[in-house]
């Protein structure tokens, strides 16, 4: 089963390294609330669950999240079948790995510049 969930979360990053420029963000804190604001937004679209847009952050996010869980139920369609809280798990995997290879195991050195 791990392997299964390794496999299926290997498959929606590797869209988004393949697709998504908002990963590319210059700056350390903008790739981390980019991450965590689309992510945590098409995990709430692929559960069926309602969305706040409050601020223009908000709808900014939602946009990208609105795309990117069309794109997952499209592609792979496994995601449709499977009960919410893999779903969640899914994506908490996912925002892990992402973060990792754009923020925390980069190695731009920008990422963290004080004068950039």
């Amino acid at each position: 089963m791990a392997d299964t969930m390794k496999s299926k979360m290997e498959q929606l990053l590797d869209y988004i390294m393949k697709h998504c420029l908002w990963q590319f963000h210059s700056r350390a804190w903008d790739r981390k609330d980019q991450n965590e604001g689309i992510l945590s937004r098409t995990t709430q679209l692929l559960c069926g669950e309602p969305i706040k847009l409050e601020t223009p952050a908000d709808r900014c996010y939602w946009v990208d999240a609105q795309c990117l869980a069309d794109v997952y139920k499209e592609r792979f369609t496994w995601i449709n079948e499977m009960p919410k809280d893999e779903i969640k798990q899914l994506m908490k995997e996912l925002h892990e790995r992402l973060d990792y290879l754009t923020i925390t195991g980069s190695l731009n050195l920008e990422l963290t510049d004080q004068h950039y």
